[in-house]
């Protein structure tokens, strides 16, 4: 590209956004049905219920330990499809690009979408961009809107979840958000945090094989963390959960920048993790197929759907408390997917 930077004229609809599309996007991502650049993609009709989503990407900084904001507005997206049981198979993406951003910083991003999107097996079929002007975005926003088929007779969601169900966790919690909010602020609290963005898939599919119709509720904590994921699902359950607090899986690194920064592990979002109600009978099987994946090696039982806690989520500390696990309140780490 002639330019360096994004400018105005990139967004117009006109050459610029033609030199735009063909010398930063299109290498990226080859596909016979994007190919066409029209108006809409078509779209074979799948076999199964069709699972369909979309979400927002605006994170800052734009590249982080671990991964970016390309990485990060596939593995979003693909992973809501996959906790649901589907199968992912197209994305939409859509750049809110501000004027003066750097090309270089952008081809960057898309070649970390394209190459996210092949290993998550998913096919970018339709997208658009936009410029707006300086300092009216952190130099750039994704929106991705993902499409996946659920095979028929799969029936996963809150309202299966039953008392007596083990609640399992795929690994350590807290890494995407303390990494972020530690770059961002310069803090050297957890110099080796990583975080942990990544598509989910093909876990989501083994744990889905190993339990079969054991396997009750899936869901990614991501904004909110484990906190809200559990206690949105008990809650949409109508059950109690008790959860153990030293069987919850924390790097010491995480859980020290947290006390130090006042922040709850079970409240700080994470990017590559699952936490799913199975019946008892099949826990063991779906623990060991999460632990045989990269991605589920450090998959913990965590707690348990108990009969009666007046309908609320319980953590039994390590010193032999209890204590209430709720939703967050307020805006902890903002801007961080």
């Amino acid at each position: 590209m002639r330019n360096k930077t994004v400018t105005t004229a990139h967004g117009s609809g006109g050459k610029a956004s033609r030199e735009l599309l063909e010398s930063v996007f299109l290498p990226h991502l080859p596909s016979r049905l994007l190919a066409p650049l029209s108006d809409q993609a078509l779209l074979p009709r799948p076999e199964g219920r069709v699972a369909f989503t979309t979400d927002s990407f605006v994170v800052k900084p734009l590249f982080f330990p671990g991964g970016d904001i390309g990485k990060l507005a596939v593995c979003g997206t693909v992973n809501d499809l996959a906790v649901g049981g589907a199968v992912p198979n197209y994305l939409a993406c859509s750049f809110i690009l501000e004027e003066g951003l750097p090309v270089a910083d952008l081809q960057r991003v898309v070649r970390s979408l394209a190459e996210t999107a092949r290993e998550a097996g998913v096919e970018v079929v339709t997208g658009d961009t936009k410029v707006v002007e300086r300092g009216a975005a952190d130099g750039m926003f994704i929106t991705t809107t993902g499409l996946g088929v659920v095979p028929d007779g799969l029936d996963i969601g809150a309202h299966r979840i039953e008392v007596g169900d083990v609640l399992l966790l795929s690994g350590h919690l807290a890494d995407h958000g303390i990494t972020l909010f530690c770059l961002r602020e310069g803090i050297d609290l957890a110099s080796d945090a990583v975080s942990d963005c990544a598509p989910l898939g093909e876990l989501c599919s083994r744990l889905v094989s190993a339990a079969g119709d054991g396997l009750h509720a899936m869901r990614d904590p991501t904004r909110g963390g484990l906190a809200t994921a559990v206690v949105e699902m008990a809650n949409s359950a109508g059950v109690s959960v008790e959860m153990d607090e030293a069987a919850i899986p924390v790097r010491d690194a995480v859980r020290s920048a947290c006390e130090v920064l006042g922040f709850d592990p079970l409240t700080v979002a994470n990017e590559g993790k699952v936490v799913a109600f199975v019946s008892e009978d099949v826990a063991p099987a779906a623990l060991e197929a999460l632990r045989s994946h990269p991605l589920g090696r450090d998959a913990a039982v965590i707690g348990h759907v108990v009969p009666s806690l007046d309908g609320l989520v319980w953590l039994n500390t390590p010193i032999g408390g209890q204590r209430i696990v709720d939703l967050p309140a307020g805006e902890l780490l903002p801007r961080i997917c």
